[in-house]
């Protein structure tokens, strides 16, 4: 499962060098998802025609001369929430499986191809991004390649498996609760949710979701976050262009005693222990690499999972409504698709009403925070990769999440639009990846690039999950 290069910006410098030609890392790409799909049910739809002629394309460019762009010739998937111009859009549904191609892009799946790399296919979500596992009625169970018998996270788990297993070298994702960062932690992965705006998207009915990528290394999560960002004329929030290059920063930003907190719980949640002294420990390894100002403080924050729950579920189960999926459609839904409506049709207008003042609450909290910190570092998330086939869970070390959830940290840095990633921080004692989430102010994406490229440096990580035995297990597509 390794890559015959080990990185999405070293596939494109060896192939804007040309000692590499585009259609042989396509061929490549081609041969290691034959290899691995059927058990990963990383990628749901696959268009080499539509991938090899891309390649052609740009093969000829640089034989011409012409710069192809910064992601020349990488092959990359969509997640299968994202519009890729020429390839269906299923949302991970049995009700929009069978759709027809789109014709447009998303915003930074267009940009991502302008800058040259090359759509070889979508990866799977969770159905409508709503579930922290990957495993729908439309495509089935999505594994872990790490352990088959694990989930690889949601809702960008197929593109979590791809890239984890070697597939490509980097696919889109999408983050509201944790969607990007919980795959990268259950999987090894840099998983960045930007600053809101950062990464211009369509017009929605919700201010929290963000756009990025999943990669194996912190210089692929920064050249592709340099390609995305910039305003967009139909996104209100897009920020203005970056004042400098994202991939430059990593290398070169002067991160020398910014003010950090660490939190295991953020005042109330349960953790793993194991989660919890790994990341710790990582925590305290990257403060001293980078000389960092390791603070005292035990910060406590409102709980931000049920202010998510009570705000976003009954805005999508109306949005359901307005397209006739529900009630009339219901049996179609996955198992999380119906829970996620039942769950948005309980929350009464008070209880509403009483979310939208909490996140006041909590901005106000994060606001007072970073009036005094540069950085908050936290587990990713509260526990190991789930199975595979397992329903979310409910205890994590004997304690009830059904309140605070398995993503309290990346619900946080949700709420208050601010730039998050999750690298790897270590292996379980059961071999299994745990993520440390790095979070920074509002606005400095830069900051928390810096100090993930910094622990890449003084620990680094595997690439790629290693080709090794794996519980069997059945990977027929069912109900769920």
């Amino acid at each position: 499962m390794a890559h015959s290069m080990n990185s999405a910006t070293e596939l494109a410098d060896a192939i804007r060098r040309r000692e590499m030609r585009c259609v042989e890392a396509i061929a490549d790409a081609r041969r290691r998802i034959d290899e691995t799909n059927a058990e990963l049910v990383a990628f749901v739809h696959l268009d080499w025609a539509l991938a090899e002629k891309a390649a052609e394309d740009i093969d000829r460019r640089l034989e011409r001369g012409e710069d192809a762009g910064p992601l020349a010739g990488v092959p990359f998937g969509v997640k299968d929430l994202d519009d890729c111009a020429g390839m269906p859009t299923s949302y991970g549904s049995l009700i929009f499986k069978d759709s027809s191609p789109k014709a447009e892009d998303s915003p930074h799946v267009a940009r991502l191809r302008a800058a040259g790399a090359v759509p070889v296919g979508k990866t799977a979500p969770s159905e409508f991004g709503m579930d922290s596992a990957t495993t729908t009625r439309a495509w089935g169970v999505t594994r872990n390649p790490w352990r088959l018998d694990r989930t690889p996270g949601g809702s960008s788990g197929g593109s979590a498996a791809a890239v984890a297993a070697g597939m490509v070298p980097v696919a889109t994702s999408s983050d509201l609760g944790g969607s990007t960062r919980t795959p990268a932690s259950f999987t090894g992965l840099v998983g960045l949710k930007p600053s809101q705006g950062r990464i211009p998207q369509r017009p929605s009915t919700t201010d929290l979701g963000m756009h990025g990528v999943l990669t194996t290394t912190v210089r692929d999560t920064a050249r592709s976050l340099d390609v995305m960002a910039g305003p967009w004329p139909a996104d209100v929030l897009s920020l203005p262009a970056p004042s400098m290059s994202y991939e430059k920063a990593i290398e070169t930003l002067d991160v020398s005693r910014l003010r950090v907190a660490w939190s295991s719980d953020l005042g109330f949640a349960p953790v793993e222990g194991e989660v919890e002294r790994v990341s710790r420990a990582t925590a305290t390894r990257l403060c001293a690499a980078a000389g960092l100002e390791l603070t005292s403080d035990s910060p406590a924050f409102t709980q931000p999972g049920p202010i998510i729950f009570n705000i976003e579920f009954p805005r999508w189960i109306h949005d359901l409504s307005k397209q006739g999926i529900w009630p009339e459609k219901r049996d179609l839904l996955s198992r999380a698709g119906v829970w996620a409506a039942e769950f948005g049709l309980s929350v009464d207008f008070d209880a509403f009403l009483e979310a939208e003042l909490d996140l006041v609450r909590v901005r106000r909290e994060i606001g007072d925070f970073f009036a005094n910190h540069d950085v908050l570092m936290t587990p990713t998330v509260a526990c190991r990769a789930y199975g595979a086939d397992d329903p979310y869970p409910t205890e994590v070390e004997g304690r009830d999440v059904r309140a605070t959830t398995i993503e309290p940290f990346t619900q946080l840095s949700t709420l208050g639009w601010l730039p998050a990633i999750s690298v790897p921080a270590g292996m379980s004692s059961d071999g299994l990846p745990i993520g440390l989430q790095i979070v920074g102010a509002p606005h400095r994406d830069d900051v928390v690039l810096r100090l993930a490229r910094i622990l890449e440096v003084v620990q680094p990580w595997p690439l790629t999950a290693p080709a090794r035995p794996a519980p069997r297990v059945d990977t027929t597509p069912g109900p769920n």
